[in-house]
């Protein structure tokens, strides 16, 4: 069975309704990123960050999957499927996606402020200041944040290096390391990209798909499913 990875970012989540990290003011949901995305912002006021992740995790768990994260399970009936994302919703699981790589963590779970090893589920979207891990420490939203390693991004390179075709959507390639993963796939591995707004990119045996995720993503899963997944 052919292996299938799929990049995507902001823009396939933009599209259920939920707002990006990097809008054009530098402000997420009218907030400096300095303030609620970096360990510092958690050392200066704990309460502000705890506060603006209950307030993403409610809107996530209120945005609904799109067409393009639908799409994108589908290609499970014939392929080997992997998606590596930016976002830290859980639309493509709830989209039917069951091989999901989160390379900034995912906001419906908690993690331990000490030891990021240890995470827990959350029961709805709030996560009170008074929860602690096992260790004892306070908890919080467990996402990567800026000037935090990305603790999956070797794993990932290493499944695009056996991909034997690559999907890109939703990202401009502007934030690293992610956006360097694309070079570890093969030159002769087809590589779509979907975005109304293509990324430059160097690579070889790439295919323009200038279409937004829920309307380009669907058509090219639709040619996807109607190759012979086994020989293509």
């Amino acid at each position: 069975m052919k292996k299938i990875v799929i990049l995507t970012g902001a823009g396939i989540s933009a599209e259920s309704g939920l707002k990006t990290f990097r809008d054009s003011d530098g402000l997420w949901e009218g907030y400096n990123i300095e303030d609620v995305a970096t360990p510092g912002a958690l050392r200066r006021n704990p309460q502000l960050v705890q506060h603006f992740y209950n307030e993403r995790r409610k809107s996530v768990l209120e945005a609904k999957p799109n067409a393009a994260h639908y799409a994108l399970a589908a290609l499970e009936e014939k392929y080997e499927v992997t998606i590596i994302t930016q976002n830290i919703d859980d639309l493509h699981e709830r989209g039917g996606s069951t091989n999901v790589i989160h390379l900034h963590g995912i906001i419906t779970r908690s993690q331990s402020s000490i030891n990021p090893g240890l995470t827990y589920p959350i029961n709805g979207w709030e996560l009170g200041m008074d929860e602690v891990c096992e260790l004892g420490s306070p908890l919080r939203a467990h996402v990567v944040w800026f000037g935090e390693d990305v603790p999956m991004i070797e794993t990932a390179a290493k499944i695009c290096a056996k991909a034997d075709i690559f999907i890109l959507t939703g990202t401009s390639l502007a934030v690293y390391p992610a956006a360097g993963l694309i070079n570890y796939v093969p030159n002769y591995v087809p590589k779509y990209i979907v975005d109304p707004n293509i990324p430059h990119v160097r690579q070889t045996n790439v295919i323009k798909v200038q279409e937004k995720a829920s309307v380009g993503v669907p058509e090219l899963v639709n040619q996807l499913l109607n190759l012979d997944a086994t020989g293509l």
